[in-house]
């Protein structure tokens, strides 16, 4: 089991500070097994969320450790790029198929289709599915800019009845993609996604956010220290006590930790 280096509470966030990016991963992945069997236990399935992206790998590389019943497992994903094949290497389609489809053959694993002849139809379509039954767990990460999935700077609604919308990606978020080595410029990467909203994100009964990386520490730092507003969504989570917030030395660089 990962001891953190420190604990902390930010307003109503826990916050837990581990010696790196594998021991973060981890964690969060012994926390997300016991939050999974738990559901079984309770009501014979577990609905669970996975994000996509880099900073997820650790966590995701970390649950081929664990005893998952994964057979009453059921996944969602929280974003896609719209007009985005399957295939196409940036998919997040792709991510999760590969990453935790393939490797763990859960028993459903429902897709946000990015060629949807209709992205709005298809946002009421996941949302429909999403709604069906209670969530269990969602696991994401903060985006560069703050964001939560793509939800963006002064976009974000935290008070959204909605819980699928298409999202306008900021110039920023385009430049992360491009970064983290997914397009090989700005203009390749879509201009709009189809992304579950804020409330869809907290309406879990268990939320767990991995944030390794220094690139990520100008949005930690902000996530817990700026004003609770749109303008860094990830400022939400401070009023969301069912969540942990995951980091690492790197990404809790610029945070004035307590001993």
């Amino acid at each position: 089991m990962s001891t953190p280096l420190t604990r902390f509470t930010a307003d109503s966030l826990p916050v837990e500070v581990h010696p790196s990016e594998a021991d973060l991963g981890r964690a969060a992945a012994e926390r997300a097994a016991a939050t999974i069997r738990d559901a079984v236990a309770r009501r014979g399935t577990a609905r669970v969320v996975i994000a996509t992206g880099n900073s997820q790998y650790a966590f995701t590389d970390a649950l081929r450790e664990q005893g998952i019943p994964w057979d009453r497992v059921t996944v969602f994903h929280m974003d896609e790029y719209v007009g985005i094949a399957a295939d196409h290497p940036a998919s997040f389609r792709r991510w999760i198929k590969e990453r935790i489809e393939d490797p763990f053959a859960p028993a459903a694993v429902h897709y946000i289709d990015g060629n949807a002849p209709g992205p709005e139809a298809e946002c009421a379509r996941y949302e429909a599915e999403l709604r069906t039954l209670p969530l269990d767990l969602v696991c994401m990460g903060v985006g560069e800019n703050g964001h939560l999935a793509f939800n963006e700077p002064h976009q974000a609604r935290f008070d959204d009845d909605r819980w699928a919308r298409v999202i306008t990606l900021t110039q920023r978020s385009r430049e992360q993609q491009v970064g983290e080595g997914h397009f090989a410029t700005v203009a390749d990467v879509p201009e709009t996604a189809i992304s579950l909203t804020v409330p869809a994100l907290l309406a879990a009964a268990s939320v767990q956010v991995c944030v390794p990386e220094q690139r990520k520490a100008t949005a930690i730092a902000a996530t817990l220290t700026e004003p609770i507003s749109p303008a860094c969504p990830a400022t939400i989570l401070r009023r969301t006590s069912h969540a942990t917030l995951f980091l690492d030395p790197d990404s809790a660089g610029k945070l004035d930790l307590p001993r």
